[in-house]
């Protein structure tokens, strides 16, 4: 659904899956100093919204996804992931509950299969499942906020930012997105997602026992790393393109972006083997990597919060 918002003067609209969202209104890097202060807003209106309603609903959700929601306090918000047998991600969830019901956005175009899953498995429990088109979201560097979407322009109250600005800070931040630094393949530790996303002692949840080997025993096939990329080159790396260590293709790019204060940065997936200290090629730039996930990720090893700047 188009953002009425992609009006404004100078907004420019994002690429897929975010064309319904304006990538930036005309001033990128002001736009993500405002951002990171706390003085913007962005529009992130292009994310789906689903509605869980009923009695049973944070048991339920807690019963099948990977974050604890059973004891969810109205207002708080969280975020969760649906795995499939194997582990591996297939939606992830940022969600509160107000205390009648609970609602999440998840990203653009996988609401349906993520409704059509959840009805499978109702049973005889008290929820229904139902898509919400009237709510949009907003966020701050840190934040989110649903907002009826008639509304959007009343509810702005401060400068609005692009999504350019949000994403820049994203990546400084060491956080993932579904689809662009996962893939079919993807488990929960390879992209920093135990914690923030999945509790690890609440009980069984589908692909649960993945989970619990890989922590167990550490070495997840994967890690997601920031880079900072050559700032002589004009371009950068797109979504995709090979990351090389010494000829040999280790990874790809997730998401890069142009910083205001740390110039073009990067989030990449690499094989755990990569040295954590190699200097890489990413899309054919060269790229100084910083650990996000740490090579042996798992019980023994976790992950330093000061790496990830602003996670909520």
């Amino acid at each position: 659904m188009r953002s009425p918002l992609l009006d404004l003067p100078g907004a420019v609209a994002a690429d897929e899956p975010d064309s319904d969202v304006a990538a930036h209104y005309g001033d990128l890097f002001a736009e993500q100093r405002a951002l990171a202060k706390g003085e913007a807003v962005v529009d992130r209106s292009n994310r789906e919204v689903i509605r869980v309603s009923g009695a049973d609903r944070l048991k339920w959700l807690n019963d099948l996804t990977s974050q604890k929601l059973d004891a969810l306090t109205p207002g708080e918000w969280t975020q969760t992931l649906d795995l499939d047998l194997q582990g591996r991600v297939e939606h992830h969830l940022t969600l509160v509950d107000d205390g009648e019901s609970v609602l999440a956005h998840v990203e653009p175009g996988t609401a349906q299969s993520l409704i059509d899953y959840l009805d499978r498995m109702r049973f005889m429990l008290r929820v229904e499942v139902s898509r919400v088109d009237d709510l949009a979201v907003l966020s701050t560097a840190g934040e989110d906020f649903l907002v009826p979407r008639p509304e959007l322009h009343e509810h702005l109250g401060r400068p609005v930012a692009g999504l350019w600005a949000y994403e820049a800070l994203r990546i400084e931040a060491g956080r993932p997105r579904l689809g662009f630094e996962t893939d079919h393949k993807t488990i929960p530790h390879e992209v920093g997602w135990i914690g923030a996303a999945v509790h690890l002692t609440k009980g069984c949840y589908r692909g649960q026992e993945t989970v619990a080997r890989v922590h167990n025993l550490g070495h997840p096939p994967r890690r997601l790393v920031f880079l900072h990329l050559d700032g002589s080159v004009d371009t950068l790396p797109p979504h995709g393109a090979p990351v090389i260590f010494e000829s040999q293709e280790v990874g790809v790019i997730g998401t890069a972006a142009r910083h205001h204060e740390l110039g073009p940065i990067a989030l990449a997936v690499v094989k755990r083997t990569v040295p954590v200290d190699a200097s890489l090629l990413a899309g054919g730039v060269a790229a100084a990597q910083e650990v996000i996930v740490p090579p042996d990720a798992g019980r023994n090893v976790t992950i330093d919060p000061s790496l990830r700047r602003r996670i909520r």
